[in-house]
């Protein structure tokens, strides 16, 4: 009786002793072309020790900058392939992947960043996220380039007379070929790596670009013309591979999903408050700068007007009815 009672008090002991089972972890590996030292660097960092101190070390993120693991085509593709977790792109490379985002894109769409956020936060959050998931992404949350510009070698761009022509970089999307066609340049599709060569070595005439980007890159290096010209917001996502995403427990999921709430609104006022402080860096540089007047702006206005009408015959029709949402909702807030 004695033997049997020890055989059974060894054995409560035992799996008394026993350590609990170790939480499984999750590895995020995120890749960006933004470099180090950038407000988008700063937002992506925040966004990383939230994850890790709130999720108690569960999700451990590896941050790839600066274009590490390829351009932001290559790293779109990576991510929905489930080769990465995540990535943080603008909307001209995640469109190769989900066409609908072309919509924030069309040039003159928005007059300030209140109503882009208003649009991308609140009229379009759930048809997007709809169309992310179509695509095999999930969303998690956006920041922006801001708006772009134009940059030249030769002379300042006040007309779309003075791009007739011209080799411009563009990004690898239907609706800023379009708009570059529609100026009346002549398009060059180039990754964002290879821009810089791009424009030392005579293959391509200038470019459009945010100013903060355009500094971080050092494009501005190898132009001589800047025109504010504002023609075209881009905002930018963090977004996941959903496959790896459904299958991560929901409180976890919550803790990718607040986190980037917590450093939206950060990363938006760090790059919009940036903006004169970069501007100044491009003059000190040697680089003149000029911008648009009201009509010059109504001119350029008008041109892209073909940019629109042909995405409304030629886009999916969830992107068609997401532009005629936008519109009713720009109409609503301008009150005309």
């Amino acid at each position: 009786m004695r033997l049997v009672f020890a055989a059974g008090l060894a054995l409560a002991w035992a799996v008394v002793a026993r350590p609990a089972a170790a939480a499984e972890e999750f590895l995020v590996k995120i890749a960006t072309v933004a470099p180090d030292k950038t407000a988008w660097s700063e937002m992506l960092k925040r966004w990383q020790k939230g994850v890790e101190e709130k999720s108690a070390g569960r999700v451990k993120v590896k941050v790839f900058l600066g274009g590490t693991l390829g351009s932001e085509a290559e790293s779109v593709l990576r991510c929905k392939r489930g080769q990465i977790q995540a990535v943080a792109a603008s909307m001209g490379s995640i469109a190769s992947q989900i066409p609908e985002v072309n919509v924030v894109e069309l040039p003159f769409l928005f007059k300030n960043a209140a109503e882009a956020d208003h649009i991308i936060d609140g009229v379009l959050a759930e048809p997007m996220r709809q169309a992310f998931h179509r695509a095999g992404f999930e969303v998690g949350f956006w920041n922006e380039n801001g708006y772009r510009h134009f940059a030249t070698k030769d002379k300042f761009v006040k007309t779309p007379a003075d791009l007739r022509g011209k080799k411009m970089r563009s990004q690898e999307s239907p609706v800023h070929l379009d708009m570059w066609k529609a100026f009346g340049a002549s398009p060059v599709a180039i990754p964002q790596t290879e821009v810089l060569p791009a424009l030392q070595n005579g293959t391509v005439d200038g470019f459009d670009q945010a100013l903060l980007y355009m500094v971080a890159a050092n494009w501005h290096s190898s132009i001589t013309y800047l025109t504010l010209s504002g023609h075209m917001y881009q905002p930018a996502v963090i977004a996941f591979h959903k496959p790896w995403f459904d299958k991560l427990p929901a409180d976890l999921q919550k803790v990718l999903l607040d986190e980037g709430k917590a450093v939206q609104e950060f990363g938006r006022k760090k790059v919009r408050a940036m903006g004169p402080q970069v501007l100044q860096l491009i003059k000190d540089a040697g680089v003149q700068v000029a911008e648009l007047t009201a009509a010059e702006k109504a001119a350029f206005g008008g041109a892209a007007r073909t940019v629109r009408d042909k995405f409304r015959k030629t886009a999916k029709p969830t992107a068609v009815a997401m532009l005629t949402a936008v519109e009713a909702e720009l109409k609503k807030m301008r009150g005309n």
